[in-house]
């Protein structure tokens, strides 16, 4: 059995396990119930994928990250407390397999979660919506489905920064009471607190309005509300032009996916 084969038991398991839960089966509807009341109640699967798109971006970018928190934050706490890690020195399976099997695994879970309502909400935008909506009118059909596709994608990649960085913080708890502890620190941070110092250091005048842009494109926040509006909502309005560099944005997502994640499979090396 080569590694690969090893790695991809511990993924299996992971996703076998999830098929068994039904709190992800709760998790999931709640996420259908919030995306869809929040859209409805504010008319926008009538009016297109823009319009819907507006309604939920404040929501789902909340929503997102405490999902992936939800399904992260003991990804690795309960297997180091159980003494797993200490096991698995014995077998032929590193450590780094095991933390990349394990967030892999968790990552399938997040995409149904999330992925799946979003997609249905953009199922319900197509056979609601009409070609008379205000945005098809002024833009001459700029509002289509692409552009909700390239939110979908946006949030999937958002939501897969939110859980590597869930599996970080659950290496370095250890243990499920402080995985908690961590995880609810880490998604205040991760949610509000980035947004926080970049404006914090604006008022003390460590930053400038010329250099928020590109103080508000590094924080995972704020990288991904603007690659929303940069990809989907300014499409639509092409008078507007971006508030972070788009390009700046994209690698710094990149950047906490993959520092992250070598985070996390260093630190359950040292244990």
């Amino acid at each position: 059995m080569t590694t690969a084969d090893r790695v991809w038991h511990v993924f299996a398991r992971e996703v076998r396990a999830a098929a068994r839960s039904r709190s992800y089966l709760a998790l999931g509807l709640v996420t259908v119930v919030a995306v869809f009341g929040v859209a409805i109640a504010g008319g926008g699967p009538t009016g297109g994928y823009v319009p819907t798109v507006v309604d939920v971006l404040v929501v789902v970018e909340l929503l997102v990250p405490a999902v992936a928190f939800a399904i992260g934050y003991r990804a690795l706490s309960d297997p180091i407390s159980r003494g797993e890690l200490d096991v698995l020195e014995t077998y032929p399976l590193p450590i780094w397999g095991y933390v990349g099997g394990t967030y892999a695994g968790r990552a399938v879970i997040l995409v149904a979660v999330v992925g799946v309502p979003l997609a249905a909400l953009g199922v319900h935008v197509a056979t609601t919506a009409g070609p008379e909506t205000t945005v098809f009118a002024s833009h001459r059909g700029v509002d289509s489905p692409l552009l909700y596709l390239r939110f979908l994608a946006i949030t999937l990649v958002y939501g897969l920064v939110s859980l590597s960085l869930a599996v970080l913080l659950s290496v370095l708890a250890g243990s499920r009471s402080r995985a908690l502890v961590l995880s609810l620190a880490g998604l205040l941070v991760l949610t509000v607190g980035g947004d926080v110092a970049v404006f914090a250091a604006l008022d003390g005048g460590i930053l400038t309005s010329e250099s928020l842009g590109g103080a508000l494109s590094v924080t995972p926040a704020g990288a991904y509300r603007g690659l929303v509006f940069d990809q989907v909502l300014y499409v639509a309005v092409p008078i507007r032009s971006s508030f972070v560099p788009g390009w700046l944005a994209t690698v710094a997502l990149g950047g906490w996916w993959v520092s992250t994640l070598v985070g996390a499979a260093a630190v359950a090396q040292l244990r």
